[in-house]
């Protein structure tokens, strides 16, 4: 079992992540690559203490990067979209 602080990167704050929200009640993370939907929703509930209804990943390719003649490749990383459950909240995305 990895440890929940390790599979949570941060969040990601965005206009279509705040509509999100307001819509849906879902929430963006930043997450570990090797992270699967089970240890993300597991995380999450333990972490925030809320109740998750479900988890969407996706795996976003990094860019292609230039600086001059040298070209470089940011990281892969993956994103997590979970949807809480109606009445459930996450305090540091309320003032948002």
């Amino acid at each position: 079992m990895k440890a929940y602080h390790n599979l949570i990167k941060g969040s990601i704050i965005t206009e279509k992540t705040h509509q999100l929200k307001e819509m849906g009640n879902k929430v963006t993370f930043k997450v570990a690559a090797k992270a699967n939907k089970i240890e993300i929703r597991k995380a999450v509930e333990d972490i925030f203490k809320v109740k998750v209804l479900a988890v969407n990943t996706i795996n976003m390719q990094g860019k292609k990067k230039r600086l001059g003649r040298t070209e470089g490749v940011r990281p892969d990383w993956k994103k997590a979209i979970v949807t809480l459950a109606p009445g459930e909240k996450i305090s540091g995305f309320e003032g948002m």
